[in-house]
């Protein structure tokens, strides 16, 4: 039976955008509704993990910092992701492990200085509605969230959580999951079915140039600038497209798309990031470079695999 939610936290400040997200919204691509869920799978599912949650458990993605909590009462919680300079009660808040807060202590996101995307878990987990399934904020769809309406968290806010978690065994994650996302990244890419319309050169260039994060990056995509992509193909009937899916405009400038993008698409596509390969993505600040390497399935699936069960 499922506990009753009680207050969680209070936000005190809202900053930019801070979304509740479990692992997405499944089944529902065929209305038109996209997944959602968290933008770097690889850091929400350790946060879950170190505080004793199962796969799924909804947690809070913040994108940027400036939020402010105040916890309501005990909690068990755990912090992964990008480096906001967080502080708990005017102190560094250690991260990658389990922690332990009293009433009214007080969690400040400040601003990235390694990495975008920070995760909030907790014991139990954050409590919302499901909409389709899921309670994945996707604000471009108004679904999901605390509110049900993909509504970022608030001023004001309370936010709940299940009532009755068992306190988590104390852990750190091992050193070698914790990224820098600062350093140089090669993200791993399936080769997508118009692959063989691009020229020689332009694979040659896709995967032997760096690129360059654009500034136009969200939860829907990330541009990324470089060698022009040259592609004989000029049109084509729009077709299903996945998560980390590189699309090519005909501008030749590649686009990965991430979580909250749209169902189909009409662009020929490079490839696919693996899922963990996005998630490295989602991670990068404007500016960073990024290399592509070409990625085969059978590894890919192993490797996804081994990740999975590592958590499940």
């Amino acid at each position: 039976m499922r506990s009753a939610p009680t207050p969680g936290f209070r936000v005190t400040r809202a900053g930019p955008l801070a979304l509740l997200q479990d692992a997405g919204r499944f089944g529902v691509r065929h209305l038109g509704v996209t997944q959602g869920g968290p933008a770097d799978l690889h850091a929400w599912a350790w946060a879950n993990h170190l505080a004793g949650n199962t796969w799924g458990t909804p947690a809070l993605e913040i994108t940027f910092g400036g939020l402010v909590l105040v916890a309501e009462r005990e909690l068990v919680i755990a912090l992964t992701g990008a480096d906001l300079g967080t502080r708990l009660n005017q102190k560094a808040a250690p991260r990658w492990q389990t922690l332990s807060l009293s009433a009214g202590d007080t969690l400040t996101f400040g601003t990235p200085t390694n990495g975008l995307r920070a995760y909030l878990a907790v014991a139990g987990g954050f409590s919302a509605e499901p909409v389709l399934g899921s309670v994945a904020c996707v604000a471009r769809e108004q679904l999901g969230g605390f509110d049900g309406q993909g509504n970022s968290v608030r001023e004001n806010d309370v936010l709940p959580v299940e009532d009755s978690a068992p306190r988590p065994a104390e852990q750190t994650a091992p050193e070698s999951e914790q990224p820098d996302y600062q350093a140089a990244v090669t993200l791993d890419l399936l080769p997508g079915a118009q692959i063989a319309a691009f020229t020689g050169k332009s694979l040659f260039d896709a995967f032997n140039a760096e690129w360059t994060v654009d500034q136009r990056a969200d939860r829907m995509g990330v541009r990324l600038t470089g060698p022009k992509l040259q592609c004989s193909i000029t049109s084509m009937v729009s077709e299903g497209i996945s998560l980390g899916a590189v699309q090519v405009p005909p501008d030749g400038q590649p686009i990965a798309l991430l979580n909250d993008r749209q169902t189909i698409g009409g662009y020929p596509r490079l490839g696919n990031l693996t899922p963990l390969a996005a998630g490295r993505l989602a991670q990068c600040l404007p500016g960073q470079r990024v290399r592509l390497r070409a990625a085969g399935t059978g590894g890919a699936l192993r490797q996804h695999r081994e990740f999975l069960g590592r958590f499940r």
